[in-house]
């Protein structure tokens, strides 16, 4: 980026790390921005907002998103829509994505690279006219996030009380698949469904190989009793799981058709909404670009 030409750059103020912040938090990207020799246009918005805040700068050159995994989701299908290279400050509660790409956690070294770095094409995941970075999953995490929002505690004891409450109420449900235009019925307590391929069956829940691989990654919980669930998660946690015992299903696809009537609760990339049904998840190969270390 031109060093004289502001870059744009939307905050999801009230998410993870920026609330934290508090009132510290503009003064404190300026001064990285500064110090990394990049003028900028700062706006902080509400989450909510993140949506509308990045129509207005559908076709900039490059715009930095600060936020979670839920804000730079909502801004990826824009950014990818409109050809705009999408620069990340890991302003989460978890950062996933930032993580996965290895940005820095540091703020002033983010703001270095998305003034300085260059962008690499990765794949998007598409849920009907949604989009996600991350993963989607339907059945209890998703009635994991409905409990936890309902909670005026902070994220993590809300999460912990949450999933009590949805363990204590927890039973298979029927999903009627097409994977790939093939069939599939099963049951199950939750479906996950990855932007390419989570590496759970070697250890690692929370990592991907690729971002570009062009696929989703498919694992169903099999149906098991409260307390083989609760097994399942910590063996999964734990680096050991048990694909014979704890899914019903593990595979990878290019489209996946949930059928049905009405809506499903949906979570993608841990924000909760409602989808119509049928529900068709497509993987959006390489589209879109954003700034990371090794591009």
């Amino acid at each position: 980026m031109a060093v004289g030409t502001p870059l744009p750059i939307i905050v999801n103020r009230s998410g993870g790390t920026a609330s934290a912040k508090g009132d510290a938090l503009g003064d404190a990207i300026e001064q990285a921005f500064a110090d990394a020799g990049q003028s900028i246009a700062l706006e902080l918005v509400e989450g909510k907002d993140i949506a509308a805040a990045v129509e207005r700068h559908r076709g900039a050159p490059r715009l930095v998103v600060g936020g979670g995994d839920g804000t730079l989701g909502s801004a990826a299908g824009i950014l990818a829509a409109s050809g705009s290279e999408l620069a990340v400050l890991p302003l989460g509660t978890r950062n996933h994505f930032a993580r996965q790409l290895g940005i820095p956690l540091d703020l002033a070294e983010a703001a270095k690279l998305a003034a300085q770095g260059r962008a690499t094409a990765v794949d998007l995941g598409e849920a009907g006219d949604r989009t996600f970075i991350n993963n989607a999953s339907l059945g209890a995490y998703a009635q994991l996030v409905r409990e936890r929002e309902r909670s005026a505690l902070s994220k993590l004891p809300a999460s912990i009380v949450a999933g009590w409450r949805v363990l204590r109420k927890l039973r298979p449900q029927s999903f009627d698949l097409e994977i790939d235009g093939k069939p599939q019925r099963l049951r199950s307590a939750m479906l996950f469904i990855g932007n390419n391929l989570y590496e759970v069956l070697e250890g690692r829940p929370n990592e991907r190989a690729a971002l570009d691989d062009g696929v989703l990654s498919l694992f169903a919980l099999a149906p098991l009793t409260r307390g083989g669930v609760v097994r399942a998660a910590m063996r999964v946690m734990l680096g050991r799981p048990d694909r014979a015992r704890d899914f019903a299903l593990v595979t990878t696809a290019r489209e996946i058709r949930i059928e049905g009537l009405g809506e499903t609760e949906i979570a993608l990339d841990g924000e909760r909404l409602r989808l119509p049904l049928p529900l068709v998840l497509k993987a959006r190969p390489r589209a879109l670009k954003v700034v990371a270390p090794d591009a």
